[in-house]
Order: structure tokens, then C-alpha cells, then sequence
């Protein structure tokens, strides 16, 4: 017998079958005792575009979803975004859907500078090498900015991707000096940091976006690839010597923010990350 959930919820995105979000957001409404349902959501295996996927999440019910690769940015254009900066970005990763229709946020951007405080404290991010223009790569360089990063790389594989997020950094943050690159391993030559925005990593997308031996130098490195936590690119950063910030952070900050906007709740974050690392959870 089926129950219907306080809070219905979702992940519209490619190759997610191991993403921890569903576990996340159960924990957290588990601590503020509601029974919350999250489903992953492929357009591919429902047979449908990602345009209609999202159009029926409302009559279906879902209070909010949220949206990972590759859909940021055709999410972005199917919301109302209040903010300016998330608007500028063109990147949205959480959706509420209320009567007035569905509103847009980005919490990639808040959660990515929650975690680098976490791990780096208030330390400048220096010159920064970003690997991946697409949706993430938008919200993390916008980041970057806030963060104070004097110098972004930017290097896409698809370079008007590159070109119109150069463009949107220099209308928000004019001080900050943007550059195209189309060869990574040139690019990372004194940076100090260095970011992979792609899937390249991910489970089902093996390998690193750029070659070990250009870490050499650089300080610190992000990825933004989660599952798996260790990458082929963070074990290069580490025996290299350069401090790691991986993308469970980001995944984990970027849960907590989407989570307050979901359901207006607090969570203990110290519960919550101490639940999603024990292993015998429910997935």
C-alpha cells in the first residue's frame, strides 16, 4: 500500500543512478519528520524530452526538482528567476513550482562558495583554470568571482560556450580579468587553481579532463564530479601536492540550500553529512 509523501520531490538529469540526492533530501525531512518522496527523473528512460519531463512535474505534484547535466541551462529558460545574478548565469539547478508558476534558483553558486569556505576558509582563489563552460561551470565561475579569483581560464570543447560565459562574467563582474583557451594542459601554466566542470570523471564518463603532469605548481584543485568522490583528476591534484576540494562538498552544500527552498525547514548539517557518509544507509 502506497503512501502519499509530505514533500514530493525530483532530479531531472542524465546518468544519475548514483546520485545521493534522493538520500539527502529523505534524511533531511526525516529530521524534520516528513515523509519525503525523491525521484530520479531521466528523460531518456521515460521517453521523453526534457522539456516534457518538466512540464508535467507540476500536475504531478512535485513541490520543487531539482536539475543536473546537461539541462541546467535549458531549465534556465523555462523559469521565473528573481535574481539578477542567477539570471545573468543562465544556469538553474533548483526549481519550485508554485501556483504562479515554476521559479528558478541556482544553489551550485551558493553551495560551491559554501564549500570552498569550508575547506579553503577565506584564502583568494588566485588565477583559476575552469574546464567546462556548461551549466555547473556558469555557477562556479560566477562563484569564483564573488570569491575574489583576480584571473579566470576559461577552456570548453565547444568554445561559444566559453565565449558567452566570458561574456556574462565581464557584465557582472568587470574586474575580473577572462580569457578563452583551447588547450587545458597550456591554460593550467601559473594558476593556482584549477576546476573540472565537465562529466569527464564521472561513473560512465571515465578518464580526467587534463593531462597530470599540468598540475604541477597550481595550489588547489575542484571537481565537480561526485560519484565517484575520488576522480582520476583529484588523485593527479593530490600527488601534486595541491590542497583538494572535492564535489561531494559541493554536492552536499548545493543539497542543504536546495533543501531550505523545498521546504522552508532547517536541517542539522553535522546529522545529515555524518548520515549520507555512513555506508549503511538506505540509498
Amino acid at each position: 500500500m502506497s503512501t502519499t509523501p509530505d514533500l514530493l520531490l525530483g532530479l531531472i538529469g542524465d546518468n544519475i543512478a548514483r546520485s545521493q540526492a534522493p538520500l539527502l533530501h529523505r534524511l533531511a525531512g526525516r529530521q524534520n519528520g516528513l515523509a519525503v518522496r525523491y525521484d530520479r527523473l531521466v528523460p531518456r528512460d521515460l521517453g521523453q524530452s526534457f522539456e516534457e519531463v518538466f512540464d508535467g512535474c507540476a500536475p504531478a505534484g512535485y513541490r520543487g526538482i531539482n536539475v543536473t547535466y546537461p539541462y541546467k541551462e535549458l531549465a534556465s529558460a523555462r523559469v521565473r528567476i528573481d535574481d539578477p545574478l542567477v539570471r545573468v548565469m543562465g544556469a538553474v539547478n533548483t526549481v519550485i513550482f508554485d501556483p504562479e508558476g515554476p521559479r528558478g534558483h541556482n544553489t551550485d553558486f551558493t553551495g560551491f562558495q559554501a564549500a570552498y569556505a569550508r575547506v579553503r576558509g577565506d584564502a583568494a582563489p588566485g588565477a583559476v583554470l575552469l574546464i567546462g563552460a556548461g551549466g555547473v561551470g556558469r555557477a562556479i565561475a560566477f562563484a569564483l568571482a564573488g570569491l575574489g579569483a583576480r584571473e579566470i581560464r576559461l577552456c570548453d570543447r565547444e568554445p561559444g560556450k566559453a565565449k558567452g560565459l566570458a561574456k556574462s562574467i565581464a557584465a557582472a563582474a568587470p574586474d575580473a580579468v577572462v580569457s578563452i583557451h583551447e588547450h587545458a594542459e597550456a591554460a593550467a601554466d601559473g594558476v593556482a587553481g584549477v576546476v573540472n566542470c565537465t562529466p569527464v570523471g564521472m561513473s560512465g564518463y571515465e578518464g580526467t579532463p587534463l593531462d597530470g603532469t599540468a598540475l604541477a605548481g597550481a595550489e588547489w584543485a575542484f571537481d565537480a564530479v561526485y560519484t565517484p568522490r575520488d576522480t582520476q583528476f583529484l588523485r593527479d591534484s593530490a600527488s601534486h601536492g595541491l590542497g583538494l576540494l572535492s564535489g561531494w562538498e559541493l554536492f552536499f552544500h548545493q543539497g542543504v540550500h536546495a533543501w531550505s527552498l523545498f521546504s522552508g525547514r532547517p536541517v542539522d548539517e553535522t546529522a545529515l553529512r555524518d548520515a549520507l557518509l555512513r555506508p549503511s544507509e538506505d540509498a
